[in-house]
């Protein structure tokens, strides 16, 4: 048993999403010897060398910051091991190599985006709005060789609106991972925590798992076929990245923010209806989806109101 502001913590994280934690985890008082981010890389029109988010954080607050090309490389597990420590938190990083995960005596905790062993993967957010659940959560775990099944530590739930889309449920669960991350640093500390296998012999009785692979473009391409339902929580579970699209007249529209209207009809599926003025419908097979907020392609984000004012069917 340690005070957990004594135990040397690495964390490993990349885009935004990760800094909640490597906050919360400062602002609790623990002691983090060392940052691994992704390297710079180019980006823009210029091309210029941009910093993760996680190494904008650090270097703000004079953390050391360390930026391999690859996990494997002796000169890298050199500088890790030298950093002495007693534990590793992973957020949002890439996959680990087991001579990192399995470096520290007290392991390595990866925060997840749900709760395991539900929506394993890349994309757990996305997934569980696609997928219309009503609610998701965080998940502590410790890190071992099959991606997303180590045992577990802690789970935090919370409930998904019928309105949220992904990037709101994105929001809400960086902030109540953070928190159950440094809940997780001051259980392992005090030695109060029990790590859980996530399938246990009772598996045969868990419902079906839900999986959550990588989002590719095939994915975000709306099937007007499917009910007003599934195209509904498509949307919103892609927006507001990487973005359902379908096309108007041969050019890719984004669909950001939407409706859903519950009525039979005879239209052909994916019909539009409009005004020109104000409202612009697609027809389901239920239904319609009411566009509110959309994106031609070469054209700026818009309501669908501005949108209406320009364009000419």
């Amino acid at each position: 048993m340690k005070n957990f502001k004594e135990l040397r913590i690495v964390f490993m994280g990349t885009p935004e999403f990760a800094v909640a934690s490597l906050d919360a985890l400062l602002k609790a008082g623990c002691n983090i010897v060392g940052v691994i981010t992704a390297p710079d890389k180019p980006a823009g029109r210029g091309m210029e060398l941009r910093q993760s988010a996680v190494k904008k954080y650090a270097v703000e607050n004079n953390l050391h910051v360390l930026q391999p090309e690859k996990l494997k490389n002796p000169e890298f597990l050199e500088e890790l091991k030298a950093l002495n420590a007693d534990l590793q938190i992973v957020v949002a990083f890439r996959m680990l190599p087991e001579v990192v995960w399995n470096m520290p005596p007290m392991g390595s905790v990866n925060l997840h985006g749900s709760l395991l062993p539900q929506y394993r993967g890349a994309a757990p957010i996305n997934w569980a709005v696609i997928n219309g659940e009503k609610e998701t959560g965080v998940t502590t775990f410790k890190l071992k060789h099959e991606i997303d099944t180590g045992d577990i530590l802690l789970q935090q739930s919370f409930p998904i609106s019928e309105t949220d889309n992904a990037g709101d449920v994105h929001d809400r669960m960086k902030e109540t991972g953070a928190q159950l991350l440094v809940k997780t640093v001051k259980g392992l500390a005090n030695g109060s925590l029990k790590e859980t296998p996530q399938l246990s012999t009772f598996n045969s009785q868990l419902p079906t798992l839900n999986h959550a692979p990588k989002i590719f473009t095939e994915t975000c391409e709306i099937d007007w076929m499917k009910p007003v339902r599934q195209v509904y929580d498509l949307i919103r579970g892609l927006a507001p990245y990487p973005t359902a699209f379908t096309f108007l007249n041969g050019k890719k529209l984004k669909l950001f923010k939407v409706e859903k209207i519950n009525m039979g009809h005879n239209e052909p599926l994916g019909n539009i209806r409009t005004d020109k003025k104000t409202f612009l419908y697609f027809a389901c097979p239920d239904g319609y989806i009411s566009v509110l907020e959309l994106q031609l392609e070469g054209k700026k984000k818009m309501d669908t109101a501005s949108f209406l004012r320009g364009y000419h069917f």
